[in-house]
């Protein structure tokens, strides 16, 4: 990826201790500045990232310089190296492990920041294409609405971890790797913190399986075991221990940033298939599916075969629990089949050349994914209801769906 700017350092006083790291990475040209003409510095160097040295400064002084970098039109990435007070909620926390003094710190300060200009670059993308042009940045991502963490372990800060992460974000609970492995395959995660309860070994396979699989390797990782050196092709890894809130602060500016990438990514599938994609779900909008189906069941009719139809009704009241289920859908769903979400709280998919019995069998294995997401102190579990109808002879589009909704209606009572 070629270079999109300079990089603003900025530091309290002198050259800080990560910026040879910047030049053994051949990301240049680098500008320093001071924090009291970082701001002014911003708008005449027009950086591609700034890198601010954070360990002596309070958490006033680190606002100021984050203010305006958030409400730049195209994402500015701020990293923040080895903070002491708590960071903005644009601010990439960097924690290093040996000063500097080692090759490991600072090949990872250079990972984590080519990972950020990669999100820079995207969003770059997404706002030349987008046509009309709709303002779209970080602060946009509502974690408790957009985001989904894993939490892994079965230790005694379980509990305590697994309600200061739903405070702010949703959450899948995992007690095992391999029930970690069922959900990194089956749903969109932003973000993983690996707690207590795993041998070194466990960790470092988990870790090492996650670095070889490009679906994975910038998920940002927390480990909160310290047995371990941050050696892992994982850019977006950090591995220390603390209280719950401490770990929670490390990992939540880094699961927005995920988040924030996943909503690119999303936007520019939409963009590719004509604005007829959602961009929150990756499912068709409701207009598109609604045409999409009334030729669907038209076909089916003219040449015979099957055609089934699910609907996903979940609690209106719970709209986190809808966009889970259909982002669920979207990444399970067969490639011939489609769907979208409703005003009513629903997500309605249509099988494709599928029997009644197979599309049970169907529904029924969608469903059992949307059963472990918990956020805050209150565990409401996406489980919708779900209703399955198939097309009859005399049927129309209309009809069918119509027929579906009285049966949801009849479920639910």
């Amino acid at each position: 990826m070629s270079q999109q700017g300079p990089i603003l350092v900025v530091s309290t006083a002198g050259r800080p201790s990560f910026a040879p790291a910047l030049d053994a990475a051949g990301l240049f040209p680098v500008v320093e500045s001071g924090w009291a003409d970082a701001g002014r510095a911003i708008e005449q160097v027009q950086p591609a990232a700034v890198l601010a040295a954070a360990a002596d400064v309070d958490q006033a002084a680190f606002a100021a310089l984050a203010m305006p970098i958030a409400s730049r039109p195209l994402y500015l990435p701020l990293i923040a190296v080895d903070p002491r007070a708590r960071l903005p909620d644009n601010a990439i926390p960097f924690f290093p492990s040996q000063g500097f003094q080692g090759h490991a710190d600072s090949s990872r300060l250079a990972a984590r920041l080519r990972a950020a200009l990669r999100i820079r670059a995207l969003h770059a993308t997404v706002m030349r294409r987008q046509v009309p042009a709709i303002p779209m940045a970080l602060s946009n991502i509502d974690t408790a609405r957009d985001a989904t963490a894993l939490l892994i372990g079965r230790g005694g800060a379980y509990p305590t971890l697994s309600v200061s992460l739903g405070e702010q974000t949703g959450v899948v609970g995992a007690l095992s790797i391999e029930a970690a492995a069922k959900h990194l395959n089956a749903r969109d995660i932003d973000g993983i913190v690996l707690g207590e309860g795993f041998s070194p070994r466990v960790v470092d396979a988990f870790l090492t399986v996650l670095a070889e699989d490009a679906r994975f390797r910038h998920l940002p990782v927390v480990v909160t075991s310290g047995d371990l050196l941050p050696t892992y092709d994982l850019p977006n890894l950090e591995i220390l221990g603390g209280e719950p809130a401490q770990i929670v602060a490390t990992a939540m500016p880094l699961i927005r940033q995920h988040a924030f990438e996943a909503h690119l990514s999303r936007t520019l599938r939409s963009i590719d298939a004509e604005g007829l994609v959602d961009a929150r779900t990756g499912l068709l909008t409701s207009a598109a599916f609604e045409r999409d189906f009334a030729t669907a069941v038209y076909q089916t009719q003219e040449r015979g075969g099957g055609l089934s139809v699910a609907q996903f009704a979940f609690d209106p009241a719970h709209p986190r629990a809808q966009l889970d289920g259909a982002r669920i859908i979207s990444r399970l769903m067969r490639q011939m089949d489609f769907g979208a979400i409703f005003d009513n709280g629903s997500v309605i998919v249509t099988f494709v050349e599928t029997d009644l019995k197979t599309a049970h069998a169907i529904a029924r294995r969608l469903s059992s994914v949307m059963r472990h997401t918990h956020r805050g102190r209150v565990d409401a579990r996406a489980e919708p209801t779900v209703t399955v109808a198939t097309l009859e002879p005399n049927d129309s589009a209309k009809s069918l769906l119509a027929r579906l909704d009285e049966e949801a209606q009849r479920a639910a009572s």
